[in-house]
């Protein structure tokens, strides 16, 4: 990746700062902030997802430190100008494990004089690295808000079965089915794992600007077709319910897939929730760096590899107080049958509510930043009380 010396400024509103920590768990880490003009404050960490920055916070954290917040937002791993990960695919892929992550956000954390935060944030993918935070840290990760991704709770072990007949690992169908239906299909998580997967977005033909804007469209709120309801089994035939940004055509990539709905130069000069200035930001990050270190999250999960290490916290619930918040027209809620109501029956015990923002999609706190601020402030004023703040 290039030198960060010579990168041009962020359009960040006012009262936000871009500022550089370094040996953060072997990183260079790029952190956006709030709320650092006085010393004192809680602290409340956002984890962003797949493909966005620190930068999708910007709507939010002014509102936060406003409040009487200090608001800290990184470039997490494998992602925009945090340095120090391994940017091949053949690279070290046990870095981007999921408790690798949490070290990460535990050395930033801590690298900013903080025993606690008073939460900590994640959206998509960041929202799983928010799960696992408060999961094996809640000293630290006081209350938690998943947003856009649910979590079920870490996978379990095999139980009361030394007495009985060993039984092979059973094989998921789901995808040999899938490709086999009349109108071939292919998940996007294991499309993600591909080796070609992140040659297909970065060198897209309709280049970076236009691939980001088509595929933020497609699973926002201006996708008029996004209305989803909860699936029923993990099988294919209802995985097919899914728009093509989940469960893709078989023989299309995903610059293919979203070139089909990229708006029209009408609607893309209608949006205020991403404006074309924007997304220009989003569009150099990744035309610099390309997509190949936050895909390598995905591979991490589709291959199967950490997952024992992920069964030491076999049976562990989420104790701390928790909500989730999503967009109404967000299929990320739904896209793993049965989680979304998991989290709520037994993955997360302080539950304190699950909110789905009229007018978003995927992209919650970038659609509707209004409704999302008042959310968290209404939910770090419930946890306020439960726990002293330690700096």
């Amino acid at each position: 990746m290039n030198e960060t010396t010579t990168l041009p400024d962020i359009p960040l509103p006012s009262g936000i700062r871009s500022r550089f920590v370094e040996d953060i768990n072997g990183l260079s880490m790029h952190v956006l902030e709030a709320g650092f003009e006085s010393k004192g404050r809680p602290c409340v960490l956002l984890l962003h997802g797949f493909p966005e920055l620190a930068f999708s916070w910007r709507k939010v954290m002014p509102r936060l430190a406003e409040a009487g917040y200090h608001v800290i937002a990184p470039d997490q791993r494998g992602y925009g100008r945090t340095t120090g990960w391994d940017t091949r695919y053949d690279g070290d892929l046990n870095s981007f494990r999921l408790t690798n992550l949490v070290r990460d956000a535990l050395g930033l954390v801590s690298a900013f004089g903080y025993h606690s935060v008073a939460a900590v944030v994640g959206h998509d993918f960041g929202a799983s690295v928010a799960a696992w935070c408060a999961l094996i840290r809640p000293d630290v990760f006081r209350s938690v808000v998943l947003m856009s991704a649910p979590f079920g709770g870490p996978p379990r072990l095999a139980f009361d079965t030394a007495d009985a007949p060993p039984r092979p690992k059973a094989e998921d169908p789901v995808h040999r089915e899938l490709a086999a239906l009349p109108h071939p299909r292919k998940h996007y998580q294991w499309y993600y794992s591909t080796r070609g997967a992140n040659a297909d977005m970065w060198h897209a033909p309709q280049g970076v600007h236009d691939f980001l804007r088509a595929y933020y469209h497609h699973k926002s709120a201006d996708w008029k077709d996004n209305k989803p309801t909860p699936l029923q089994s993990w099988s294919a035939r209802e995985l097919a319910r899914l728009p093509t940004y989940y469960v893709m055509d078989l023989a299309k990539n995903m610059a293919e897939t979203v070139a089909e709905e990229m708006p029209s130069t009408e609607q893309i000069a209608a949006n205020q929730w991403l404006p074309d200035r924007e997304l220009a930001f989003y569009s150099a990050e990744y035309a610099r760096t390309g997509f190949q270190g936050g895909l390598q999250w995905y591979r991490c999960g589709t291959s199967g590899l950490f997952t024992t290490e992920l069964e030491t916290w076999s049976g562990r619930s989420i104790d701390v107080p928790s909500c989730f918040i999503s967009g109404r027209q967000d299929w990320g809620t739904y896209q793993r049958p049965g989680v979304f109501e998991a989290m709520q029956a037994s993955a997360c015990t302080r539950m304190l509510g699950c909110h789905l923002v009229e007018g978003a999609g995927h992209w919650v706190q970038q659609e509707q930043p209004s409704e999302v601020s008042r959310r968290l402030l209404q939910f770090l004023k419930q946890t306020a009380a439960d726990e002293p703040f330690s700096a």
